[in-house]
């Protein structure tokens, strides 16, 4: 336990890609792919990566102009494109371990809380091996609710056994920033992760970390 901004905080959530694993590049390769490559959008890298953080369906959504049967066709695209590719250099951040055995060590629970898939999160966490210090692992198919909404967030603070007060969600998107706000927790903002400090700024973080070592040191671990 740690006192931080007033609260006696027990449990942290995080959110994977961009936050504890470093996913940007493969999953910038299969936007291009089915976007650019296969249906000649001809995105930016910014434009193909704004919605990260939230559902693929949805992000997808945006990019067909809400035609539903295109937005289909290109979640599936993408879906296959990326499963071919994601075990490739696929890395936790070279810090994150460490930190991750520091706050265990201190007794904090943690859990991750993603828009990824439950069985496509589950296997990146294995495959860079931090899966053990997690109780907790809430997926995009595992909760009627996604990001930017809280409930995600509530239902990993619930599966923990502890208030919203009493946890910090970590993430490195506005989606995050959003969703652990209106749930309750303290919202660290991840300075490493995917998104630029302004975009995370702008949806008023509880902190801003440059590193999970950062926080483990704010935290006492």
């Amino acid at each position: 336990m740690a006192e931080l901004q007033g609260r006696n905080i027990e449990g942290v959530l995080f959110d994977a890609d961009g936050t504890l694993i470093d996913t940007y590049d493969i999953i910038l390769r299969s936007m291009d792919h089915v976007l650019n490559e296969v249906h000649g959008f001809g995105l930016t890298d910014a434009e193909l990566m704004a919605g990260v953080g939230t559902p693929l369906r949805d992000q997808m959504r945006g990019f067909a102009r809400g035609d539903e049967a295109l937005a289909a066709e290109l979640s599936e695209a993408y879906r296959q494109h990326n499963d071919a590719i994601h075990d490739e250099g696929i890395s936790a951040f070279p810090d994150t371990r460490a930190a991750l055995e520091r706050l265990a060590a201190a007794g904090f629970c943690m859990g991750v809380v993603t828009s990824k898939r439950h069985e496509m999160a589950a296997l990146g966490l294995e495959l860079s091996g931090i899966s053990s210090f997690f109780d907790v692992l809430i997926g995009y198919d595992d909760f009627p609710e996604c990001k930017p909404l809280p409930g995600p967030v509530l239902h990993g603070c619930e599966r923990l056994g502890l208030p919203p007060s009493a946890c910090l969600y970590v993430g490195d998107s506005p989606f995050d920033m959003q969703a652990g706000n209106a749930a309750g927790c303290l919202t660290v903002a991840a300075l490493w992760g995917m998104f630029p400090r302004e975009a995370l700024a702008a949806e008023s973080p509880a902190l801003e970390c440059a590193s999970l070592t950062q926080l483990a040191d704010l935290l006492g671990a």
